[in-house]
């Protein structure tokens, strides 16, 4: 396959004195590259190839410029020689106008393509090396991680510079973030329907231009500097997170455009090369497995290119440590649109000698067909686990709510255990557990306190009459709907979000937070909070006494994973053998006696005790015991009497105001007042 060098990507490059620009389009039949003050110059295409290329003197940093593109008509062409385009590969883009002018009977706003300069003092700063069973991710959203934060200046909230302020970065080493991924912050666009109500999309999921950050994160200050500004101000954001010893990973959108559906706005590549950027189905319709419109064909050899290099960018330029993939089976799929675990994209990505040190995180589905793709991803790939998230739901909160409705729950303790150690039913002994990205929550679907507060979703505010976002949430109101009062529902929420978190962080894997879960943020019932709207709250960074009390929680619990390597093993053990950096795990039932079969599945039996120990290689041996009571009512469960255990000592427990400092000899018995988890550690 057609692998590119650096030097002959497309777009513009000014090495020297020589300024250049170069175009690929297999269907074109003309193109042109129009500088303003500098002239138009013709492109020429490059023998036989899709490259078309043009020398251009006199191009300098902060030259704005634009695309005309001529070629074929017909179905599966969208060419038109007068029509501005923005270029594929432009590094800094902005909008012609302050207010968004727009310039086509669609309504999409006018924006082009700017020259920037990616030179930058890095000041020596290296990206930070995070052991994968040390990484705690913290999923963000640059608007709303920041803009109600008192500690930062007014002018820099909600901004890049925002989170890079002192501030912002203590918050994070405070509760343990190793690895910060931020939502798409690649230049995108609202969608034509959203600006049409009126709208602003809120995460980003639209895809503008793959080289460029999206200028609307950065401060006005940066965005009066221009795209060279914005641009400085994103690697400044990098190099104080890189500082600090925290990774920067990006949310980014291959699998579609803001292009839209047929008849959307052409930007760019529709008008570039549309019948060999998108897919297509027999009838010269967009074959769709994104829902969003368009789904790029990363089957072809240009769109493939197209990925890799912005990734290649991103990786070098702007020094950020890895990349979550949005519908990342949408990339993964062949020319006949079937999904394949081997496709060349998937492995330029994972081995592209300037990728080998980025975390590569699939979102490992689309909606297309055979699209739920969990656990094909391969080597050097982390996947978002939603088996995880589903099972620890249920077992917290469905399972609860029902033992309070109905008497007793459906399900056993059986498919929690799983969770716990890893999932490896979906990942397999060869990639071992750190392949699973475990979370409960994400941007999209409830926050943590939603999860507990809401047993439906209220998505009115998004003015689609309640229709989108998810009716499977799994969420439990703990008797009433929304914000109360009350202060014993209030109790048993606060007690439900620390299992909730409490089971992410101690569970064998990478976990993830979203951003204000700690803080106890709410969106008022609102599960799919993509737009600019009352619910898209931001982060509470208030002295609110619940919120402290949940980041202390996330503090503690970080810590607590942090000091016992036995709760974070990079491998599945093998049974009768001694697997290094493995765990070893004994499993007891609540008499303290080894667990019985019936004890895994029947409802009634929702206790355990887990013994586990690692395996040393890189770390002091080390074991502990964590007790999982899944029940409303109060237990006395026996503490495993064990040859090699004296004591035990409560490290932490959900249960709020429990004894820490006594040590309980094995084979005693810990009472367990409803629901929880407690971490014992051997003494």
């Amino acid at each position: 396959m057609y692998e590119t060098a650096i030097e002959t990507i497309p777009g513009f490059r000014l090495d020297g004195g020589d300024r250049r620009f170069a175009l690929r389009s297999a269907t074109a039949t003309a193109a042109a590259v129009v500088v303003d003050g500098r002239g138009r110059f013709e492109l020429a295409r490059q023998g036989e190839t899709d490259l078309w290329a043009a020398v251009t003197p006199g191009v300098q940093v902060g030259d704005t410029y634009h695309l005309l593109v001529d070629g074929p008509t017909g179905p599966r062409h969208e060419f038109d020689p007068t029509r501005p385009l923005l270029d594929p590969y432009a590094r800094g883009i902005v909008a012609t106008s302050a207010d968004g002018a727009t310039d086509d009977a669609a309504g999409a706003p006018r924006w082009t393509s700017v020259v920037v300069d990616d030179g930058f003092d890095w000041g020596g700063v290296g990206k930070p090396e995070v052991p994968r069973d040390r990484a705690v991710v913290y999923e963000a959203n640059v608007r709303t991680l920041t803009s109600a934060n008192p500690a930062v200046p007014a002018d820099l909230r909600g901004t890049y510079a925002g989170i890079a302020h002192e501030s912002t970065i203590a918050h994070l080493q405070r509760i343990g973030v190793t690895t910060l991924e931020l939502l798409p912050v690649q230049a995108f666009d609202t969608e034509r329907w959203l600006r049409e109500a009126g709208r602003e999309n809120a995460w980003g999921y639209n895809t503008l231009g793959f080289f460029a950050p999206h200028a609307g994160h950065a401060s006005a200050a940066a965005r009066a500097a221009g795209a060279d500004g914005v641009l400085r101000e994103f690697k400044g954001m990098v190099r104080l997170l890189h500082e600090a010893g925290i990774q920067v990973v990006l949310d980014v959108v291959y699998n579609h455009t803001a292009e839209e559906g047929l008849g959307g706005p052409t930007t760019s590549l529709r008008g570039i090369d549309g019948a060999n950027r998108y897919r297509w189905n027999d009838t010269d319709g967009y074959y769709d497995t994104t829902g969003c419109g368009n789904t790029l064909d990363t089957s072809v050899a240009a769109t493939a290119d197209l990925v890799v290099d912005s990734l290649r960018y991103w990786a070098r330029e702007v020094q950020v440590d890895g990349f979550r993939f949005d519908l990342m089976a949408a990339l993964a799929r062949d020319a006949d649109h079937v999904f394949d675990p081997e496709h060349p994209l998937l492995d330029r990505i994972r081995s592209h000698p300037d990728l080998q040190d980025t975390l590569v995180i699939a979102e490992p589905w689309d909606v297309g067909p055979d699209g739920w793709r969990t656990g094909s991803f391969g080597a050097r790939t982390l996947e978002w686990n939603d088996g995880f998230r589903d099972t620890v739901r249920k077992f917290w909160l469905e399972d609860v709510a029902d033992e309070r409705r109905r008497g007793a729950p459906d399900t056993g303790i059986g498919g929690l255990a799983g969770a716990l150690t890893g999932s490896r039913h979906l990942f397999g002994a060869e990639r071992g557990p750190l392949s699973g990205v475990n979370f409960v929550t994400a941007h999209d679907g409830f926050t943590l306190h939603d999860l507990v507060s809401y047993d439906h979703k209220h998505n009115r505010a998004n003015g689609e009459d309640d229709r989108d976002g998810s009716n499977d949430n799994r969420s439990f109101n703990h008797g009433i709907e929304g914000q109360t009062a009350d202060r014993g529902v209030r109790a048993a929420r606060g007690r439900s979000m620390r299992n909730l978190m409490a089971t992410v962080l101690l569970s064998a894997g990478v976990p993830m937070i979203t951003a204000g879960d700690e803080r106890s943020r709410t969106q008022n019932g609102n599960n799919n909070a993509y737009v600019v709207s009352d619910d898209l709250t931001p982060v509470d960074w208030s002295d609110d006494e619940d919120a402290e009390s949940m980041t202390e929680t996330v503090a503690a619990l970080t810590r607590l994973r942090a000091a016992h390597p036995a709760l974070r093993p990079s491998r599945f053990g093998v049974p009768g053998q001694t697997t290094p950096s493995a765990s070893r795990m004994t499993w007891y039932g609540p008499d303290g006696l080894p667990m019985t079969a019936e004890g895994w599945d029947q409802p009634i039996h929702r206790a355990l005790q887990y013994f586990v120990e690692s395996t040393p290689e890189h770390e002091p041996y080390d074991r502990v015991l964590v007790v999982v009571h899944g029940s409303g009512r109060t237990r006395d469960l026996t503490l495993p009497a064990r040859e090699d255990v004296f004591a035990y000592r409560l490290a932490w427990s959900s249960e709020k105001h429990r004894d820490h400092d006594r040590h309980r000899p094995a084979g005693t018995v810990f009472t367990a007042y409803g629901p929880g988890i407690h971490v014992f550690e051997v003494v």
